[in-house]
């Protein structure tokens, strides 16, 4: 069995980016703007790993740090302000948002070319559509990247995704879909689905059951990526029973370890794609 770590997959698309704003003097590098209200425990958590992670390939961050009583206009003002800013290429709004915002209005103020969580549905549109404009949602693009890197090969492939929602499993189809492989995507209704699953080349799971699938879902020949984060007796884990599927696939992401280290790279590589070309 093969892992499919992570980290050297975040470390290379971070050695890239470094090397990129290196060329870059630091008064004219590109900056990524966070925009968060209030002070839940969690958004300050994800703004030290972001801070640290920008810290590490040299991009500027600004903090626009709101209070809780911000009213949606006044939120809404903010990111016009954002959006007409050249010196700022990425806009990241922590959500989700005070019950007093209009969120859906929020994320549609975003500009598209600066939505580096696809939070606007324009992106999704782009997506869609296969316009290269389009920014892709950062999860899906982190298994692409887990994928490519690992050399695995997609096009003619039998694929099944079991997740359906608009943040993972829909836009995972259509970036599969333009490597050239058949994609199934399944959810929480579909019948047999151990019997679709246990037919494919590549498995993507991302139900949030902690250790739902076992071997039966798999076969010898399974490259499985687990997008699952849940928390059980153990502390993290995957949606797959790792302990008995491990022995039993070709290939397999671990939880912790695997597509959520990559994530927060993609995310900052929106800021920068020119370091991708």
């Amino acid at each position: 069995m093969r892992e499919l770590r992570g980290k050297a997959v975040a470390d290379a698309l971070k050695e890239k980016m470094k090397a990129f704003l290196e060329r870059i003097d630091e008064a004219d590098r590109p900056q990524l703007a966070i925009v968060r209200v209030g002070e839940r425990p969690d958004d300050l958590a994800y703004e030290r790993t972001v801070l640290k992670n920008c810290g590490l390939i040299g991009l500027p961050v600004r903090v626009e740090a709101l209070k809780d009583d911000v009213t949606t206009d006044e939120l809404l003002e903010r990111i016009r302000q954002l959006n007409e800013d050249d010196a700022v290429r990425g806009i990241l709004v922590f959500r989700p948002l005070p019950d007093s915002i209009d969120e859906q209005a929020v994320i549609r103020a975003v500009a598209m070319e600066k939505d580096v969580d696809c939070m606007n549905p324009q992106n999704l549109q782009c997506l869609m559509v296969s316009d290269r404009r389009a920014i892709a949602p950062c999860t899906p693009e982190a298994v692409m990247r887990i994928l490519e890197y690992y050399g695995v090969e997609l096009e003619g492939k039998n694929v099944v995704i079991v997740n359906r929602s608009t943040v993972i499993g829909r836009p995972l189809s259509v970036m599969l879909l333009e490597k050239n492989a058949t994609v199934t995507v399944c959810h929480s209704r579909t019948r047999n689905l151990a019997e679709i699953t246990s037919r494919a080349d590549i498995v993507i799971t991302g139900v949030g059951r902690a250790r739902f699938f076992g071997p039966e879902y798999f076969n010898e020949n399974s490259v499985v990526i687990d997008i699952g984060i849940n928390f059980d007796e153990n502390g993290a884990c995957g949606d797959v029973d790792d302990k008995t599927v491990a022995d039993g696939v070709a290939a397999i992401t671990p939880v912790p370890g695997g597509v959520g280290t990559v994530t927060s790279s993609v995310l900052l590589s929106h800021v920068l794609p020119e370091a991708f070309r």
